[in-house]
């Protein structure tokens, strides 16, 4: 090994002021002996913490569980995995993207078998992360998870459109679509469907103009700010809609029972728990990989991370909460509210109790229209519709990938989208490097030499046997295999019978250059 003599007049490097006199980045404790730093974290706390509020809620209700128990899953998420390490800066709580998924797993199991699919869920993180697996969830397809994402938020918008007209949704994805010429009816009818959709639509529309205000006035979150004019406006006239049923913090959490967990041995429960535990770690990692791109501080563990997500669901299933994922929306607004450390999601979390314990009536006063009109514009910006036209024109097979499993999600369930999605992507990528190239030359004397290159698969195989077949009998023939780089078991056996076949119907037999490090059966001469 050769080393660099040191120059003599090179000045001396200056270490970043955020690096230590090791060369490691400084612990989160050393970090909080700034007060700057520790003023950040406070102020970031409360901004995730107004973030957070009126999304905790509103996936909660949109789930078909106790509002409460929305603020639960927030909870542990700041005070249990906050403490955590994995990703210092992204924040947990419960996510839109797995609000279609709770409601149909309260519907079918009922709601005190949710705890255990939770936990059960959380104890597959925990393994998953202790035995290394957390990289490999960076290997999923992201046209997989685009499709998941945009399935999720079709059906998320498909029935908060109902919940804004305070009437109850259809079950399943084409019920929903098929129903909206009568929602519409009934909207244009007037009385309270009418009145509920205004409120919902207001909201979304303070949702779209809020990014678009100064500064000054987007000190206050977008949600918290939309859902509390809502609320204002439906107290100042007394309208007469749905508002959020509150029943306590502690009088909503059910731990489940043992006979709660003899549910899961059903073959959709299990399903249902598979489903759990891809996706909320799919989207807490992949989440984590967005946000390690907003901040220079430390780098997410994904084993960590992983782990920790699965403690977060293991006690939330305890508590017969919402399963949680780390959510990018609070993420991102924790990060830009100048976040150093991870006391900042420690403190939502915190916050998110205080306000749970000692304003819990604030909740009842809330429109659900409101709420829903927040989740529609959450689950419009899970559809990427400004990407799918530039991925038509780059990555047209992953366009077709991501538009396939949204609609399956629609049109079956969210467990087997997902799965007919990541299928999909398998055969895509294995039709992509099964490259073969068949090159037939003719020589002197009549001779032929037929090469094959590349991969030989199964995928491949009925065009090449088409080519071999159309070849001329009557001539002799080298059918050279010394360049494939591979060949299955199915692609070796065809060509060694066309071979043989070929040796027993003509006179002129066929001679074969088998692939390195492979002997031929076909008794080439």
């Amino acid at each position: 090994m050769f080393s660099r003599p040191d120059k003599p007049n090179q000045p001396a490097r200056t270490r970043p002021a955020d690096q230590s006199a090791s060369g490691k980045p400084p612990s989160n404790w050393d970090q909080l002996k700034d007060r700057a730093v520790l003023r950040r974290d406070i102020l970031a706390s409360l901004v995730v913490f107004l973030v957070a509020l009126p999304l905790c809620v509103g996936v909660a209700v949109a789930s078909g569980v106790p509002a409460e128990l929305g603020l639960v899953t927030g909870i542990v998420g700041g005070l249990v995995v906050g403490f955590l390490p994995g990703s210092s800066l992204q924040v947990s709580g419960p996510a839109a993207g797995l609000t279609v998924l709770v409601y149909e797993a309260v519907k079918e199991f009922g709601l005190s078998t949710l705890g255990a699919i939770v936990l059960v869920s959380g104890l597959l993180q925990l393994a998953l992360g202790a035995f290394g697996f957390g990289r490999w969830f960076r290997a999923i397809s992201v046209a997989v998870v685009q499709g998941m994402l945009a399935g999720i938020g079709l059906v998320l918008v498909l029935g908060q459109v109902y919940a804004m007209a305070d009437t109850d949704q259809p079950s399943g994805g084409i019920p929903k679509l098929t129903g909206l010429l009568d929602l519409a009816v009934a909207i244009i009818s007037g009385g309270t469907a009418l009145t509920a959709f205004l409120i919902g639509a207001g909201t979304i529309a303070v949702l779209v103009l809020w990014p678009k205000l100064p500064a000054r006035a987007r000190l206050v979150p977008g949600p918290l700010a939309a859902v509390a004019l809502a609320t204002g406006i439906t107290l100042l006239f007394d309208l007469p809609i749905a508002k959020v049923e509150v029943q306590g913090l502690l009088e909503s959490i059910s731990p489940p029972g043992l006979g709660d967990f003899g549910q899961l041995a059903s073959v959709a429960a299990i399903g249902t728990v598979l489903a759990f535990t891809l996706i909320a770690s799919a989207e807490s990692l992949f989440s984590a990989a967005a946000v390690d791109r907003m901040h220079d501080g430390p780098r997410t563990e994904y084993n960590k991370e992983l782990m920790a997500q699965g403690i977060g669901n293991t006690i939330c299933g305890a508590l017969g909460a919402l399963p949680m994922t780390a959510v990018i929306v609070r993420s991102a607004a924790n990060v830009q509210a100048g976040a150093r450390t991870s006391l900042s999601r420690v403190l939502h979390g915190l916050w998110l109790l205080l306000f749970a314990a000692l304003l819990p009536a604030a909740i009842g006063v809330i429109p659900l229209a409101a709420l829903a009109g927040v989740l529609v514009h959450a689950g419009c910006k899970l559809i990427p519709v400004k990407d799918l036209a530039p991925l038509w024109r780059e990555h047209r097979g992953e366009a077709v990938i991501l538009a396939i499993t949204a609609v399956a999600i629609l049109v079956t369930n969210l467990f087997e989208g997902v799965i007919l999605g990541l299928l999909l992507a398998v055969v895509k990528t294995a039709w992509e490097i099964s490259h073969l190239h068949v090159d037939v030359r003719e020589l002197t004397g009549g001779r032929m030499v037929v090469t094959i290159t590349g991969n030989a698969t199964f995928l491949r195989l009925p065009r090449t046997m088409e080519q071999l077949e159309e070849l001329p009998k009557d001539r002799p023939i080298e059918l050279d295999l010394s360049g494939l780089h591979h060949v299955d078991h199915a692609c070796r056996i065809a060509l060694e019978n066309w071979a043989l076949r070929h040796n027993d119907q003509e006179t002129e037999p066929v001679r074969m250059v088998p692939v390195p490090g492979a002997e031929s059966k076909s008794g080439a001469s």
